[in-house]
């Protein structure tokens, strides 16, 4: 596939790194020419020094004949602007434009085909604030990752010395919750996968990635894990963007406090939020922290803009007694530094808005793809087409299907009905399959399986 990424930036840097790995045809589009300069040789792909929403920079990065322009700079006006010429000048089929002004998204009518010609919107702040949100309603996961429009999730919780599941083998765990369908799609245990059998034997500090409906996740953590209470007290540091959404989301259920250090800012807050608490100050400020009783907070989520910052309140926090503490991190090289340490979950806004990015570049009808640890590792939706003779997969049992290595089918989505995958759960056409991959350089693998091929038999 021929793709165009516009924005160099941390984004347009991972997706690059990630498609150009899959024998994609890679354009990447940045003014910055020592940044390109320093990607081109790390990566196989071209790149083109100019502003990407400038008609002659997008014909040389070869917009005639691309099938695909993402636009992913820092700036809302050069993305949507870039995606209208390449549909007036080029024609280019797909156009993807990262947008994060609230001011624009509300208005829907903006990105009709007669309009903005905008074939997806991204926009990094919804997708962080659905994460975050999904964190706080589900006590003791490290990831909820949702599928078949959240019929059925992918779980990641960390196994605790005393879980009922800790060492025994996973057979067992059906003994344990009669009545409750799940699968565990696969066990990192000291950074390296595993892929699960009936003997593996759970361990502590095993990061475990399971699949269930929504309704059955509480009950699965708790034999992972002594099981985290309801969380009720919530404080976020920051109040831009992101965190106003999720104060919004989170203020009719929980007791929330937001600290903002901008005065401006935190007055507005005050005048916009319903039921949640404004605060201005420091959220590193140590005395700050105990006036609000940060010993009784059940979850504090730093969300400024500043790594550093994060990563510093976080760490304070959870030393002056918050139970559970997350920080938003754009470095990665961070994210990776801070999670084995006593920040709880690392939040990676490029890691978030990656995923919803390749769903729509995977080959295949995949409508969903989510990029875990650090984008080692994949959770794909596909949806099976075909039949027997024109499909690898429809009118097969999950044990005749020939699987890439380090692959798994988690569960498959029928309608309405979620079923857990057993070796002998036969694919129909229109099923939404999810699979885990453990080795991302069998995504190509995958992505066949998937595809209607009218020569197959």
């Amino acid at each position: 596939m021929k793709i165009i990424v516009l924005g160099a930036g941390q984004v347009g840097g991972s997706l690059s790194h990630h498609l150009a790995k899959e024998a994609n045809d890679i354009t990447l589009v940045d003014t910055r020419a020592d940044v390109l300069h320093e990607l081109q040789d790390r990566l196989d792909l071209r790149t083109v020094v100019g502003h990407g929403s400038h008609p002659d920079v997008l014909e040389q990065a070869g917009a005639r004949d691309a099938d695909m322009i993402v636009a992913v700079t820092s700036s809302d006006e050069t993305n949507m602007v870039a995606c209208q010429i390449a549909y007036t000048l080029f024609r280019t089929p797909t156009k993807i434009a990262r947008v994060r002004a609230n001011e624009y998204l509300s208005y829907t009518s903006l990105f009709a085909q007669e309009a903005l010609p905008i074939d997806v919107l991204i926009s990094p702040e919804e997708l962080v604030t659905n994460y975050v949100q999904r964190l706080i309603e589900h006590p003791g996961a490290l990831q909820v990752l949702d599928f078949a429009d959240g019929k059925v999730s992918l779980v990641a919780v960390r196994a605790y010395y005393g879980g009922p599941l800790v060492g025994n083998e996973l057979r067992t765990l059906a003994e344990h919750m009669p009545g409750i369908q799940t699968r565990v799609a696969a066990i990192f245990r000291r950074d390296k996968p595993i892929l699960p059998q009936g003997d593996t034997i759970i361990e502590a500090d095993d990061e475990v990635f399971f699949i269930a409906a929504k309704k059955n996740i509480r009950a699965i953590t708790s034999e992972l894990r002594k099981l985290d209470k309801s969380y009720k007290r919530i404080v976020l540091a920051g109040g831009g963007n992101i965190g106003k959404r999720v104060a919004e989301r989170l203020e009719a259920r929980y007791q929330v406090k937001i600290i903002e250090h901008n005065a401006n800012r935190a007055r507005y807050l005050s005048e916009t939020l319903d039921k949640a608490m404004v605060l201005r100050g420091d959220a590193a400020d140590e005395e700050l922290l105990l006036e609000e009783n940060i010993e009784a907070t059940d979850v504090f989520c730093s969300l400024t803009n500043d790594d550093e910052a994060n990563i510093l309140s976080a760490m304070l926090a959870k030393r002056l007694g918050a139970r559970k503490v997350m920080a938003l991190i754009n470095r990665t090289a961070y994210v990776d530094l801070v999670e084995s340490g006593i920040i709880d979950v690392a939040i990676s806004p490029q890691q978030v808005t990656l995923g919803a990015l390749l769903a729509h570049v995977r080959r295949g009808d995949v409508v969903a793809v989510h990029s875990l640890r650090r984008g080692a590792a994949e959770a794909i939706e596909a949806v099976a087409h075909g039949d027997r003779r024109t499909s690898r997969v429809v009118g097969r049992r999950v044990d005749e299907i020939k699987l890439p290595k380090g692959t798994t089918i988690g569960a498959v989505v029928r309608g309405d009905e979620v079923l857990v995958a057993h070796g002998e759960t036969i694919i129909e056409a229109e099923d939404h399959v999810i699979l885990f991959l453990v080795d991302r350089s069998r995504i190509g693998d995958v992505e066949r399986l998937f595809q209607v091929d009218v020569t197959f038999l």
